[in-house]
C-alpha cells in the first residue's frame, strides 16, 4: 500500500530526530573521551611520569662519612678506612631467599650470616639496602660482579669502617661504634632514615655516643637506573651528604699511652688535669680492651672473657668508679674548719691512737698514736684522730658543703659514658635514703673519707686542681670541633681565703717532701718539678674489735677483693702548679706504697713531655726506674701522627 505524503514526512522527521540524538550522543562520548585523554596526558602528566620513573629509577641513601677524632697534637685516635661489602635490596631481588642461596655458592657465607640477613630483610623497608657481608676480599667482589645477572638486587660496594689506631689506649675515653640495634632506635623519638639502614654504625659508649649527632653527619642520596631484573645499570645523579664533624680531644696520646702502660698490671685508674685551663690530658683505666673488636660485632668468646674478668676491663673507672676517698679527703675536712674559723694552724690535738665519740672508739691507723699534732703535722703523717676531733666541732653539713665546692659529690660535664655523681652525704640524704637519723659517728667516718663518702678519680683530680689554684677548675675533654676551639674551663676564683689555701698547700708539700711525710719515698728531687700531694687508704671491710685485739690482718694476707684501696692525689710543680693528678689502685693496699709511686711517675712524664731525666728521681731508685722506663717504652704503641697541622 502506497504511503501518503503526510506519512512519509512524519517518518522522515522521526528518523532525523533519532539521527540527531545518536549524533549528539556520539559527540558527547567523543568529547568526554577527548577531555579524559587531555586530563591524563596533560593535567596528570607529571604524576604518571613520576610513576614511570619509579619503575626504573631507585633513590638510595648515601651514609655520611663519620667525623674523625684526634688528640691534642693531631694524632689520629678514630678514623675511617675503606672496606668492601656486599648488600642486597629486597624490592630489586624478587625472591631474596633464592638470591641468597645463589650468592652463598659464590661467596663463603655461613648459616648464621644468612639467617641474620634474612631477618634484617624482613624487618627493614624493602627499598633499604641490607648488608650481607662486610670487609670482604677483592676476589669476592669480582665474583659477585661477574655473576651479577644471576644475583638481582645484590650489589658490591665500597664503604667506610671505623678503626681505632691507638688500640686499647683510648677505649674508655672514645668508646666504640657498632651496628644500630632496635634498642638504640627505641631511645630516639624520630630516628633519621639513615639509622634504619641495617648494620649502620653509631656510637655505643664514650665520646662516640655522647657526641654522636656531631660525629654522624647527614646522609646524602643517589638516583640509580635499574633494569627489569632489578640490576643497577647506571647512576643518574648524586647529592652528597654532610660529613660528621672532626673532634680534637684535650688528651695527649703519648702521655695516655705511658699512663696506660704504667697501670697495665693493676686494676687502677689515673686522671691528669691541666690546672691552667681544665684540660684532661690523660684519663686512663686499667685493664683495658681493644675497641676494634666491637666495631663489627664482638664474638661471644671474647665478650665473655671481658665480662668475666674480676678487674672489670669494660668499666671506665676514672668516671664510673666510686671509692671512699680515704685520707685524700682530709683536706676537705680541714678546709671546712679553717673557713669556719674553728681552728688555727698552730692549734694541736693529742692523738693516743683513738678517740671515743658517743661511747664508740674510733681508731687511728697508727695504733700507738701520733701524740700532739697540728694541722700540717696531721696531714703530713695522716693522723686520723686530728680529723675526728675536727668533725665533732664542725658537723657534717659544713664538711659536705666544702666537699661540693671542691667538686666532690657533683656530676661534672664530661662527654663519657655513665659519669657518676659520687656522694657528699648530709643529714637529709640519710633520712631520705635510709629513713634514719644522722649520727655523730657518721660525721667522724666521713671526716677521713670513709663511711658514706664516695668519689671518682676524676672528682679527686678536680678537687686537687682547685686546691692548687683556688679556682673552680672544670674538666674539658673536647679541645675543638672542626677546628673551632671550645672555651677553656680554668674557672673563676672560688672565693676561698687564700691564707687557708696556702696552709693546705704547705701541708701537702710536707706530705711528699718532709722526711716524716707519708709519701716521702715517692718525692721528686728536681726542684723545678717538685710535687705536693696526699696519700689515702680506704677500707672495704670492717675491722672487728676481736681482730684489733689479735692483730689486724695485713692486706697482703687477705684475698684481693678484701684489701684496701690505695689512693694518691698531687699537683706539681709546687710553686706554680701545672698538673693535678689522681691515682686509685683498687685493692692495692696502702696509698704510699701502691698509688704514690705511679702518680709520681705520671707527673714527671707530664711535666717533662716524655721520659723524664733520671736525676729527677731519688738516687736509690734510679737504676730501677731506668729499667722500668725501658720496659714501659716497649709496651707503648708508637703514635701515628696525621698529615694535618698540629694544634
Amino acid at each position: 500500500m502506497k504511503k501518503t505524503r503526510a506519512e512519509t514526512d512524519f517518518s522522515h522527521r522521526r528518523i532525523s530526530r533519532r539521527a540527531a540524538l545518536l549524533g549528539g550522543a556520539q559527540l558527547l562520548f567523543i568529547g568526554g573521551l577527548a577531555a579524559r585523554m587531555r586530563f591524563l596526558q596533560v593535567d596528570q602528566a607529571d604524576q604518571f611520569r613520576l610513576l614511570a620513573e619509579e619503575n626504573r629509577i631507585n633513590v638510595r641513601l648515601i651514609p655520611p662519612s663519620r667525623g674523625e677524632v684526634f688528640d691534642r697534637n693531631g694524632v689520629r685516635l678514630a678514623q675511617n678506612a675503606p672496606s668492601y661489602r656486599i648488600v642486597i635490596v629486597r624490592e630489586d631481588a624478587g625472591d631474596s631467599d633464592v638470591v641468597l642461596e645463589r650468592l652463598s655458592k659464590i661467596v663463603a657465607l655461613d648459616a648464621e650470616t644468612l639467617e641474620r640477613t634474612k631477618q634484617e630483610l624482613k624487618r627493614s623497608p624493602s627499598f633499604l639496602p641490607v648488608t650481607i657481608a662486610e670487609d670482604v676480599s677483592w676476589d669476592d667482589i669480582s665474583r659477585v660482579s661477574v655473576n651479577a645477572p644471576a644475583l638481582p638486587g645484590v650489589t658490591p660496594e665500597v664503604g667506610l669502617s671505623r678503626i681505632y689506631p691507638q688500640g686499647s689506649d683510648f677505649a674508655h675515653v672514645l668508646g666504640y661504634v657498632g651496628p644500630v640495634s632496635d634498642y638504640d632506635l627505641e631511645k630516639i623519638d624520630d630516628p633519621e632514615p639513615v639509622l634504619r639502614i641495617p648494620r649502620f654504625q653509631i656510637g655505643k659508649v664514650g665520646v662516640e655516643t655522647k657526641l654522636e649527632p656531631l660525629l654522624r653527619g647527614k646522609a646524602g642520596a643517589k638516583r640509580v637506573e635499574v633494569n627489569a631484573a632489578g640490576r643497577v645499570m647506571r647512576e643518574l645523579d648524586r647529592v652528597e651528604g654532610t660529613p660528621g664533624s672532626d673532634l680534637q680531644l684535650t688528651v695527649d696520646a703519648n702521655l695516655q699511652g705511658y699512663v696506660q702502660a704504667r697501670l697495665a698490671e693493676e686494676s687502677a685508674s689515673a686522671v691528669v688535669i691541666d690546672c691552667d685551663n681544665g684540660d684532661v690530658v690523660a684519663c686512663s683505666s686499667a685493664p683495658t680492651y681493644d675497641p676494634n673488636l666491637f666495631v663489627r660485632g664482638i664474638s661471644v668468646k671474647d665478650y665473655n672473657m671481658l665480662t668475666g674478668n674480676k678487674y672489670r676491663p669494660l668499666a671506665s673507672k676514672t668516671v664510673q668508679g666510686l671509692y671512699p676517698p680515704g685520707s685524700t679527703f682530709k683536706m676537705m675536712t680541714a678546709m671546712a674548719a679553717l673557713e669556719a674559723g674553728l681552728i688555727g694552724p698552730d692549734e694541736t690535738v693529742y692523738c693516743p691512737g683513738h678517740l671515743t665519740v658517743s661511747g664508740r672508739r674510733f681508731h687511728c691507723w697508727k695504733r700507738a698514736g701520733h701524740g700532739w699534732v697540728d694541722l700540717q703535722t696531721s696531714l703530713k703523717r695522716s693522723c686520723d684522730v686530728y680529723y675526728y676531733d675536727l668533725a665533732v666541732k664542725i658537723g657534717i653539713e659544713k664538711i659536705s658543703a666544702m666537699a661540693k665546692r671542691f667538686g666532690l659529690g657533683v656530676k661534672h660535664d664530661v662527654p663519657m659514658s655513665a659519669v657518676a655523681q659520687g656522694l657528699a652525704p648530709t643529714m637529709d640524704w640519710k633520712a631520705s635514703t635510709y629513713g634514719q637519723n644522722w649520727r655523730v659517728g657518721d660525721t667522724v667516718n666521713v671526716s677521713i673519707g670513709q663511711g658514706f663518702m664516695l668519689s671518682s678519680p676524676m672528682q679527686l683530680a678536680i678537687m686537687t686542681a682547685r686546691l692548687a689554684t683556688g679556682r673552680a677548675v672544670e674538666p674539658r675533654l673536647i679541645k675543638s670541633v672542626d677546628g673551632v676551639e671550645t672555651p677553656e674551663r680554668g674557672g673563676e676564683s672560688m672565693g676561698m681565703n687564700e691564707n687557708n689555701l696556702r696552709k693546705m698547700r704547705r701541708a701537702m708539700n710536707a706530705v711528699v717532701n718532709d722526711r716524716r711525710g707519708t709519701a716521702y719515698g715517692s718525692r721528686i728531687i728536681d726542684d723545678t718539678m717538685r710535687m705536693a700531694g696526699k696519700t689515702g687508704t680506704s677500707q672495704v671491710r670492717n675491722i672487728t674489735a676481736a681482730e684489733r685485739r689479735a692483730g689486724v690482718i695485713r692486706n697482703e694476707d687477705l684475698p684481693w677483693e678484701r684489701r684496701d684501696h690505695a689512693l694518691f692525689v698531687n699537683f706539681a710543680p709546687v710553686e706554680k702548679p701545672k698538673y693535678a693528678v689522681a691515682v686509685v689502685v683498687e685493692h692495692g693496699g696502702g696509698g704510699s706504697k701502691a698509688a704514690a709511686p705511679i702518680a709520681r711517675d705520671i707527673t714527671l712524664q707530664a711535666l717533662a713531655g716524655g721520659a723524664p731525666p733520671l736525676e729527677a728521681y731519688p738516687a736509690k731508685d734510679r737504676e730501677r726506674i731506668e729499667a722500668q722506663q725501658e720496659k714501659l717504652q716497649a709496651m707503648q704503641p708508637q703514635a701515628a701522627f696525621s698529615g694535618r697541622d698540629q694544634a
